[in-house]
């Protein structure tokens, strides 16, 4: 790992003013480090000047129906929030399926939102992939079994973060701050394509930092359903968060993001539209993960996703109803 400075910001206010008084490139923040430190031991990041921003907000405060969750909040104290549960399950699902143990009571809400991509080419400081200023994707005639299946590239990550899919799903947003002064993006609107920022995954302009999640009130009704390889300490396959505004027994509206099928979080209005004005059924649960994969274009190596997203998709509907 390449020596750099380190600064432990008290606040907020500490943090902005130790990443503005560093030339971008420089300096990396860092939370609970589970992401960073990872990198930087592979070099695939070498900061001159690491921030630490665990003196952010770590509260989760309710208001107006709904939640505004501090970004440096330990993803361990989400999951066993009680306030959390009975208004957005569909989070503390996946909040409790986030690493092991140890990552939860040390990662954070805002370091599993900002989290780099997995992919192994990009990991791999021995390959000088399209992400990391290289001529092209490896992924595209090589192991590409966990990659994703919409986007059509030009580089072909999924997104790795299980909070996101779910804050989108329930139309949250994102407090960010900067040298600039505090602004909030909406959660959809947030991450970013590849052939939109090709070397990042978000908005963010330079030495901003995300400082809380913002939580509207939810639907009557919402789940997570995740597919892995493997319960502890995996990264999903497929995964899908759904919440649905219901009138009666009839879907009102509904808001249906999938998670592991793309370079962002992947929001299915076509899904969304079978659902609306119609009860739930196993056969309409079934038809909406139909419409929710009609345009998956799979690589060479991962067909399977397919199947997986659509069981995703069909039991986090079928687990909102019941909610």
């Amino acid at each position: 790992m390449k020596a750099f400075t380190y600064v432990n910001a008290a606040n907020e206010k500490e943090a902005i003013a130790a990443l503005q008084s560093a030339q971008r490139g420089t300096m990396l923040p860092m939370a609970g480090g589970m992401d960073l430190l990872g990198m930087m031991k592979d070099y695939i990041v070498s900061p001159e000047r690491v921030v630490s921003i665990k003196g952010l907000d770590q509260t989760i405060a309710a208001g107006d129906g709904g939640l505004k969750i501090g970004a440096a909040t330990k993803i361990v104290d989400l999951a066993e929030h009680a306030v959390a549960r009975k208004l957005f399950p569909a989070l503390v699902t996946a909040a409790e399926g986030v690493g092991t143990p140890q990552i939860r009571n040390m990662g954070t809400v805002g370091g599993n939102i900002m989290q780099r991509p997995r992919c192994w080419y990009f990991r791999n400081e021995e390959f000088n992939c399209l992400k990391k200023g290289g001529s092209r994707c490896f992924a595209v005639e090589g192991e590409n079994q966990f990659h994703a299946i919409f986007g059509d590239g030009p580089c072909h990550i999924v997104h790795p973060s299980s909070l996101a899919v779910p804050v989108i799903a329930y139309g949250g947003r994102f407090r960010v701050a900067g040298p600039n002064g505090a602004r909030e993006i909406d959660a959809g609107e947030f991450f970013q394509m590849p052939n939109a920022n090709l070397y990042g995954e978000n908005v963010l302009q330079p030495n901003e930092i995300v400082t809380h999640v913002i939580l509207p009130a939810p639907g009557q009704r919402s789940a997570s359903y995740e597919v892995r390889f493997k319960q502890s300490h995996d990264w999903p396959l497929a995964a899908a968060s759904v919440n649905l505004v219901m009138s009666g027994s009839v879907v009102k509206s509904a808001r249906i993001v999938m998670g592991a099928v793309a370079p962002v979080p992947w929001r299915v209005a076509a899904a969304e539209r079978v659902l609306a004005g119609k009860a739930i059924t196993e056969a309409i649960a079934t038809e909406a993960a139909n419409a929710a994969l009609a345009g998956a274009r799979p690589m060479s190596g991962n067909n399977y996703k397919i199947r997986i997203a659509k069981t995703a998709v069909k039991r986090a509907i079928l687990a909102a109803s019941r909610a």
